[in-house]
């Protein structure tokens, strides 16, 4: 198949992205030299003076070549008007003046050309320099999509005694927060068989989360804190991505009456970058369920509300989706659901009871500061 070539006035463009600048360039190129005739005599000078002083800017070599033609049009009126002026001297003052002009173009048209290889090694060293950010950018997110494979993989794992103490993560680092070592679990929890191997490598996770036809599929970890795994993978190392959590004060051994489960909106998709599908009813209409399994119990669960929220000040006295996690009986509860279908971009028509266990993903949200995007669930099964 031919490549499609980037082409305008015999200039090629080697990428589309420098072909959408160069057609900006030829816009305001022929708004200019419209101007330009149209000008006054004293306002052409004005014009040219803007122009030969970057007062315009432009994005490729088509502004460098209209420059160009400007300069040897204003040389070639210099060189006639100085022949005009000593027309009617001698031979020889007429030599020398034409020959003092004509050293001056040539001393103009060698600058041109240093300008010109100027303008050509910079673009040379910012590509590079584009081309090196975007190549870490692709091997990070390379190495974040195997190390995430590497977690499904140990689940496939037959299971193996998990280690005795808190040792801290692979690499040797100790993570803070809680440890949830297998001896160290409520004896009435019998950990799941098949996040036993995870939990004996990584000793925050609280369990695995899973949308269907998303990038959300991904461990839960769960610290003393909600600012480490903003910025840390399971391994305890830096990721841009960070990790999906849940809050601290949920109780990830007993459960609590919301378990909120947080995670970045990241462009590429990663983490929650692609939680927001469900502010389209289409998308709900298909993906109703949501897997969140504890490292204790199954479960899945029944999208009820989708809203978009912000972070308040403390002194704002208003519904705080993110402090709901244990309520102080049945009123408040129902108060709570009445809050977040007021809030709900579209009706479901699923409820929840006073009892029922709850779900709640929250991620940023760009339509004002401190956004936030949220989908709330409700429990529908456990399975041991």
């Amino acid at each position: 198949m031919e490549q499609k070539r980037f082409v305008i006035d015999d200039r090629q463009f080697r990428t589309e992205q420098d072909y959408r600048l160069g057609l900006r360039d030829k816009e305001l190129i022929e708004q200019l030299s419209r101007e330009i005739k149209a000008a006054t005599p004293e306002k052409r000078r004005t014009l040219l003076e803007d122009i030969r002083n970057d007062k315009y800017r432009f994005h490729t070599l088509l502004g460098e070549d209209f420059k160009d033609g400007l300069e040897e049009k204003f040389m070639e009126k210099q060189v006639k008007r100085s022949r005009s002026k000593t027309s009617n001297k001698t031979d020889n003052s007429r030599f020398i003046n034409d020959s003092g002009m004509e050293e001056y173009v040539k001393q103009e048209l060698q600058n041109r050309e240093k300008r010109r290889k100027l303008f050509l090694s910079i673009s040379m060293i910012l590509g590079m320099a584009f081309l090196t950010v975007f190549g870490l950018y692709v091997y990070t997110d390379y190495q974040n999509e195997s190390i995430n494979q590497g977690y499904k993989d140990v689940l496939k794992e037959e299971v193996v005694m998990p280690h005795s103490g808190a040792e801290g993560s692979m690499d040797g680092s100790i993570i803070s927060g809680p440890q949830f070592t297998l001896e160290s679990m409520n004896p009435d929890k019998k950990v799941l068989d098949e996040y036993k191997n995870l939990l004996n490598k990584y000793e925050n996770l609280i369990g695995w989360l899973k949308i269907d036809d998303t990038n959300i599929d991904y461990p839960v970890m769960q610290t003393e804190d909600n600012v480490f795994y903003l910025d840390h993978n399971p391994d305890g190392k830096y990721d841009r991505n960070g990790t999906i959590f849940l809050d601290k004060d949920c109780d990830a051994v007993n459960g609590s009456t919301n378990m909120i489960l947080y995670g970045h909106h990241m462009k590429s998709g990663k983490m929650f970058g692609q939680l927001n599908k469900y502010s389209d009813k289409s998308f709900y209409d298909k993906h109703r369920y949501i897997q969140f399994d504890t490292i204790y119990e199954k479960g899945t669960y029944e999208v009820m509300y989708v809203f978009r929220s912000r972070v308040y000040k403390e002194d704002e006295v208003v519904f705080k989706y993110y402090q709901f996690i244990e309520v102080n009986g049945e009123k408040e509860f129902l108060s709570n659901m009445d809050e977040m279908a007021a809030m709900s971009l579209y009706s479901t028509g699923v409820t929840a009871s006073y009892g029922d266990k709850l779900l709640t993903l929250s991620t940023c949200d760009y339509e004002e500061k401190d956004g936030r995007f949220v989908v709330v669930a409700r429990k529908i099964t456990t399975k041991e």
